[in-house]
């Protein structure tokens, strides 16, 4: 049976406790062994890290010590998957480069705040997305410095709330991607600032389908 770790806090703004819950709810239902903690005392064992399939972080502006974030970077390079969203996975330690590094992304603005009103569009016909079709959301809409080796599957079209970055012109932010890290995959959904959010609809199929995929091992 696949063992997954879900490791929740940080700021509340994000629900992390309740995105913990859903995300193990999923996990359940396909069959994986779930454990939930809201520390990141579970990430101090190399050993254990790397005994799980899958890890998934749900932590925004908080730190995280080098050796727990190296013992996550290193049982992702030999086959852990690790699968978050929002500001949980890539807004989860700012300090720390080597998350970063490994998940791919990291936040740095949301013009217009909570409310936004935006199309996500799928850009690739990867089963993660296959069959999902680009719906509308009203929610913070992410800027995010990107890895430009992650290969992207759905994206929105930026910006749509007006501001300095406007000059630059549109461009296609993405909004779920993968990537890979040694023998682990990494999987990336830019949505869930609340729980519901990410809870119900195409929002939630497409978390959903990047969870169980992001636990397959190369």
């Amino acid at each position: 049976m696949a063992r997954a770790l879900i490791t929740w806090g940080g700021w509340d703004g994000h629900e992390p406790d309740k995105v913990a819950a859903l995300f193990a709810g999923w996990l359940r239902d396909a069959g994986m062994a779930v454990e939930v903690t809201d520390s990141l005392a579970c990430l101090d064992d190399p050993v254990t890290v790397t005994a799980h399939d899958l890890i998934v972080p749900v932590w925004t502006m908080s730190r995280i010590g080098k050796e727990q974030a190296l013992n996550v970077c290193a049982a992702v390079a030999a086959g852990t998957g690790i699968a978050g969203c929002h500001g949980g996975m890539c807004d989860a330690f700012r300090e720390n480069v080597d998350w970063q590094f490994m998940t791919g992304a990291q936040w740095v603005a949301h013009p217009g705040n909570d409310g936004v009103d935006y199309e996500v569009r799928m850009v690739s016909d990867d089963p993660l997305v296959a069959g999902v079709g680009d719906f509308r959301v009203q929610t913070e809409q992410y800027y995010l410095h990107v890895d430009p080796a992650v290969k992207i599957h759905a994206v929105t079209d930026f910006p749509v709330a007006d501001g300095p970055h406007a000059v630059n012109g549109p461009v296609a932010m993405p909004v779920v991607f993968t990537k890979g890290y040694g023998a682990g995959r990494v999987y990336y959904n830019a949505l869930g600032h609340k729980a519901d959010v990410i809870g119900t609809g195409p929002a939630a199929e497409l978390m959903r389908r990047g969870l169980i995929w992001a636990a397959g091992r190369t």
